[in-house]
């Protein structure tokens, strides 16, 4: 049974990293992504945040090649924006590219660089935006494809829920038998203090 549990939760987490929001495939000429938004939730950061977090992730799963640089920083002011890096086709780019990866950064050393002769580059305005709104702006302006699961995939999600469900049902049978035989004890200890007091007083 534990062994069955252990494959479940793997496959849950695979499940979970190649499907969902931000599961695409971008189109070659996108050359890389930044992302500049505040380390805290004021100023309307919430939702570059949440894309940050539940949207980044997979988008580099299915694109490891093109680089995503998030660059977080501590200044309250900070309008999130996230900034698309497009090749430019009408300017040669050569043939090997030969510079430095920009590394992301939680001191907001990390800012959008310029783009290069042959990039051109288009930005997502993340203030105060939803991060479904941001997806969808995202999967507009890129023309990302999205991953469908496989059938095999779809059987798993589906074993999946069944298993998850069936889990909170079995906790929650869990949880009431505990608590009854809490009660139990509690009317036993009840009652044998009611007897022993009852009995103290006869003598």
């Amino acid at each position: 049974m534990v062994g069955v549990v252990r494959r479940m939760n793997i496959i849950r987490e695979i499940l979970n990293l190649r499907h969902g929001p931000g599961a695409a495939i971008l189109p070659r000429d996108i050359t890389r992504i930044h992302m500049d938004f505040g380390l805290r939730l004021n100023n309307g950061q919430m939702g570059a945040r949440k894309f940050w977090k539940d949207v980044l992730p997979r988008l580099k799963y299915w694109n490891p090649a093109i680089p995503m640089i998030v660059n977080r920083t501590p200044e309250t002011d900070t309008k999130p924006i996230m900034t698309l890096y497009f090749r430019d086709n009408t300017v040669p780019a050569p043939a090997k590219l030969d510079e430095t990866p920009i590394l992301s950064a939680t001191h907001g050393h990390s800012k959008a660089p310029a783009p290069k002769p042959w990039e051109k580059t288009v930005t997502i305005d993340m203030k105060d935006v939803h991060s479904e709104k941001i997806l969808r702006d995202f999967m507009e302006t890129t023309g990302a494809v999205q991953v469908m699961p496989t059938e095999q995939e779809r059987q798993d999600m589906v074993e999946v829920e069944e298993r998850r469900r069936k889990s909170e049902i079995d906790a929650e049978i869990g949880r009431k038998r505990r608590e009854e035989e809490k009660r139990e004890k509690r009317m036993l200890a009840q009652a044998r203090s009611e007897a022993a007091a009852i009995k103290a007083a006869a003598v």
